[in-house]
């Protein structure tokens, strides 16, 4: 079946960047690429629909936002060029993330098998493998655990892996909730609750909180996180960049939380708080 790539102006935030993937993803589009100044998204042509594109681009979100090419692909077997390419990553030498055409390997402490499908969170990207990093120098061990905007429910896994006790995983994004069941049962991993939604979703009292989304959300949901904290309560932050990070730091501090520590790589950000 014919492939065609779609080349669009890169979406000019991170929210409209995951609006647009997740508009295209509901007409047929079935994989994304960022690409310097571009965004390049490829459907099948059962699933080419130029007409319902041309009128997404319409809506006031994606002011801006140009189609500047559209090209038929050679036939090539993309998802085995996808498993060339892709690689498994390891934080700290003791949790490896893996795709399922990989080997497991026991010498790993945890050794986590994700099939991202479109989901965000393979920890290829500095954000998860922050998040993990910090993580893994935590105690999770019967902690109530809320991962929020959860994605591929990578870092939820995990912290089942670590010892969480009840673990919740929302994300508003259906591909990534339907994702999220594929990937922990994949694990061996039968308690995590999978929730559609958004903040206003939240039920319940944690111990941690995972919130790896990205700023603008962080910064106006911030305090329905809080709310759901017990005292003492951990949360870990990233998904924005080093510049955002005083930003951050300013409304968590309005919202009771102390600051703890931060990582940051390739100016991405991981920050962890307490209540």
């Amino acid at each position: 079946m014919k492939t065609f790539e779609y080349t669009f102006t890169a979406p000019s935030s991170d929210i409209q960047h995951d609006m647009l993937t997740t508009m295209l993803a509901g007409i047929g589009f079935d994989s994304f690429m960022d690409e310097g100044k571009t965004l390049k998204a490829y459907c099948s042509e059962d699933c080419r629909d130029d007409l319902a594109v041309e009128n997404l681009l319409l809506e006031p979100a994606f002011v801006g936002l140009q189609l500047l090419n559209v090209e038929e692909m050679p036939d090539k077997d993309w998802n085995e060029l996808w498993e060339a390419s892709y690689q498994p990553v390891v934080v700290n030498e003791r949790c490896r993330v893996r795709a399922p055409f990989h080997e497991p390997d026991p010498s790993f402490e945890f050794d986590l098998v994700i099939e991202p499908k479109m989901s965000f969170g393979t920890a290829n990207h500095e954000t998860t493998a922050q998040i993990i990093q910090l993580m893994l120098e935590t105690d999770f061990q019967g902690k109530n655990v809320l991962d929020m905007g959860s994605g591929t429910a990578v870092l939820a896994i995990l912290a089942k892996k670590l010892g969480a006790a009840h673990t919740v995983a929302i994300d508003n994004d259906e591909w990534a909730y339907r994702n999220a069941f594929t990937n922990i049962a994949l694990n061996g991993i039968n308690d995590i609750e999978i929730v559609l939604g958004d903040a206003l979703a939240i039920k319940g009292e944690f111990d941690v909180v995972l919130a790896n989304i990205n700023r603008n959300i962080l910064l106006r949901d911030m305090h329905y996180y809080v709310a759901a904290m017990n005292p003492q309560a951990h949360i870990f932050f990233s998904g924005f960049y080093t510049e955002d990070l005083e930003s951050i730091r300013a409304e968590a501090e309005r919202q009771g939380l102390h600051y703890c520590r931060h990582l940051s790589r390739n100016n991405w950000v991981a920050a962890e708080f307490v209540k």
